[in-house]
């Protein structure tokens, strides 16, 4: 009788795809999948450690495995796991955590672990994580998270992802065509393009020797095998209809890059830019790359050129020694930003990063109200988006899944469209009028 397994993906994007690829290593070695609410030998808990409450909510779903599934094999991977190894084999209930290097190798590390011993820990130092993984995610065919780079160069002071996924790596441009071509043939219409820090994707420099054919000097590697490259050469891969760029820095967006997505059939009107303070005070403390004016500026260009374009903004409320001017200049600025919805983090301290030692601490209760001002800034920023699309006929592409006699889609520039289930628009694209 096979083996059961059933996971679950806490944080980005990325770790969607990841998990997903989890899950197939898995059912390759013998595992039929559960839903996570059901019973299962096996329970894969992906994690993310952005913020405190992805650690809670990871003590909270192994307690919910314990009291479902004692007897359950529970196995933690992902940036928590990376991070704090110790401290999630100090967890009731866990077997196995497995690090950025080692969470591949799931299927082997599981026929060494016993039930009842303590957690067996498989990590690593994160500066021996050098190997790019490509994953991507399958659970709904219409849209396919695709992994093309992982790790970051860059120290934010609030961040611990560099300590958590390692140095920046990517896969080569000729292995994500293949896969692009891979997931076509599976009846896919839309691939989104995840990474860590996307627009830092540099093709393996020895692969495109191979391609090419030729030696180059290394500065015509860069620039041959660069996320504008990707993208460039995936405009053309035959199966696919849309593409989108999950998330990309503004100091890596370029101006190239913006003009060539306003002039593409497949890459979507959509772009997400993080921002995360609009006061260059708390910019220059976050150790950004980048200051408000060239924010302005990259937004300005997007709507010049693509006037219907959809721009999403990641932004943290309550960084250390944010004052009540700092944010209301952060609220203003995103307020006459023309700009479609907002992605609102609450700032929460991370070991070993330099933000945690910083000073003033910004009390939580502030914290929460700042958070709670910009979510109904995204909101009303989003009804505006939408409503000057009525009357306009846009692209849809509608989703698999009936949800109580409903279905959803999203427009080419991600406005979301709920109407009654009609299997005939399944995973197609349909001329929609708004």
């Amino acid at each position: 009788m096979s083996k059961t397994v059933a996971l679950h993906t806490l944080g980005c994007k990325l770790n969607f795809s990841e998990t997903s690829s989890i899950g197939r290593l898995l059912e390759n070695d013998g595992f039929e999948k559960r839903d996570f609410d059901e019973v299962a030998d096996v329970y894969v808990i992906n994690t993310c450690s952005v913020t405190d409450n992805a650690d809670k909510e990871c003590r909270m779903l192994v307690r919910r495995i314990q009291r479902k599934a004692p007897e359950a094999m529970v196995v933690i991977t992902g940036c928590y796991a990376q991070l704090k190894p110790q401290e999630i084999a100090a967890i009731p209930g866990v077997d196995l955590v497995l690090g950025a290097a080692e969470k591949f190798n799931i299927a082997a590390h599981l026929k060494e672990v016993t039930k009842g011993n303590s957690a067996k820990i498989c990590s690593c130092d994160i500066e021996d994580v050098n190997e790019f993984t490509a994953s991507h995610s399958i659970n709904d065919r219409t849209r396919i998270f695709l992994k093309v780079q992982d790790g970051c160069d860059y120290n934010c002071s609030f961040c611990t992802i560099p300590m958590a996924r390692g140095k920046s790596r990517s896969d080569s441009i000729s292995n994500v065509i293949a896969n692009v071509e891979a997931i076509a043939a599976q009846g896919a219409k839309e691939i989104v393009l995840t990474g860590i820090n996307l627009g830092d994707f540099t093709s393996s420099p020895s692969l495109l020797q191979k391609e090419k054919g030729e030696a180059k000097s290394k500065a015509n590697k860069q620039s041959e095998g660069n996320f504008f490259s990707l993208i460039k050469e995936l405009d053309n891969v035959a199966g696919i209809e849309r593409f989108r760029i999950s998330s990309i820095e503004p100091n890596l967006l370029t101006n190239e890059i913006i003009e060539f997505v306003s002039n593409s059939k497949k890459f979507m009107p959509h772009f997400h830019i993080p921002l995360q303070s609009g006061s260059d005070k708390i910019l220059g403390l976050m150790r950004r790359r980048y200051k408000r004016d060239l924010y302005t500026e990259r937004i300005g260009l997007i709507k010049t050129m693509m006037p219907h374009c959809c721009i999403g903004v990641d932004v943290i409320v309550g960084f250390p020694g944010e004052t009540d001017e700092d944010f209301q200049e952060t609220f203003n600025f995103l307020h006459q930003l023309d700009i479609s919805y907002l992605h609102v983090f609450t700032y929460s301290e991370r070991t070993n990063t330099l933000a945690a030692e910083m000073k003033p601490v910004v009390p939580v209760s502030i914290r929460n109200e700042r958070n709670k001002a910009l979510r109904n800034l995204s909101y009303q920023k989003m009804q505006y988006f939408t409503n000057a699309h009525i009357g306009q006929t846009r692209k849809v592409l509608f989703e698999t899944k009936n949800k109580n006699g409903m279905m959803e889609g999203y427009t080419d520039n991600y406005i979301k469209i709920t109407t009654p289930f009609n299997q005939a628009w399944e995973n197609n694209i349909v001329e929609w009028k708004i």
